[in-house]
């Protein structure tokens, strides 16, 4: 059977820093989870590329913005959506590492002290301590669970929900219309520890609109079962190294 292709995004290099993000945004944006209630803009937006429109879409992400604003003011960068900033929060990359544990630690009492009990704030405050950074990953793993979504007894749940939330890394296996059939570790808790376990096949929607092309082979990164991006050998390695540190801070204080 020959390859089909669908589009996703390029990389950081290439699309524009509001178009990426949006890309990444969506995905969750659509079931109503964050964001403000424009769906259609996003999606729209992105696949136009519609600067404007995207700037003022992506301000109303009230999680993720502050974070892009976070890191764009530590590494002296005047455009929270440029796009070395957007890869630095989803992915990980030198920019997020350069962001100092005492700004993070303003950032986080400013926007989350008060929804967090004290020893969840403790607990968080000792990661922070440790090493943690305002990657994507660390405000799933940290940040989510810390506001009552972990200890409810019921983890399974909860942990698929984290799983989905978390930006993941897919090799596709099969493109068939806009459906990509792609292998990916799944978070999974263990013993009261998260881990990410063996790889398993799944489907993912690519992404509808303008952009490059992707093959079976490639690499994807997945934002609630939707490509957000065709991601290079070492984004992969990126995003597996910053999920990696994100989970052995979670576990730490787990």
């Amino acid at each position: 059977m020959a390859a089909a292709r669908t589009p996703v995004a390029s990389g950081p290099a290439a699309t524009p820093g509001p178009v990426l993000f949006a890309r990444y945004a969506y995905p969750p944006n659509r079931l109503g989870l964050c964001g403000p209630d424009d769906a259609p803009g996003l999606l729209n937006g992105a696949s136009e590329g519609a600067d404007r429109q995207l700037r003022m879409l992506a301000r109303g992400f009230e999680g993720a913005y502050p974070y892009l604003r976070l890191i764009a003011d530590e590494n002296d960068l005047a455009d929270p959506l440029d796009a070395r900033v957007v890869d630095a929060y989803w992915l990980g990359s030198p920019l997020t590492a350069a962001v100092r544990p005492r700004a993070l630690h303003r950032d986080l009492v400013d926007r989350f002290r008060g929804r967090m009990a004290t020893t969840d704030w403790r607990w968080l405050e000792a990661a922070l301590a440790g090493g943690s950074r305002p990657v994507h990953a660390f405000h799933v793993l940290e940040i989510f669970p810390r506001i009552g979504l972990m200890r409810g007894g019921r983890p399974d749940p909860i942990v698929d929900t984290m799983d989905a939330c978390r930006i993941r890394w897919g090799r596709i296996l099969e493109v068939i219309g806009d459906r990509l059939v792609v292998k990916v570790r799944r978070l999974e808790l263990v013993d009261g520890r998260l881990q990410l376990g063996p790889a398993r096949t799944e489907e993912a929607a690519g992404w509808l609109g303008g952009g490059t092309t992707v093959l079976p082979g490639d690499w994807v990164s997945l934002h609630w079962s939707w490509a957000c991006d065709r991601l290079t050998p070492s984004q992969v390695a990126r995003l597996a190294g910053w999920t990696d540190l994100a989970l052995a801070s979670a576990n730490r204080s787990l």
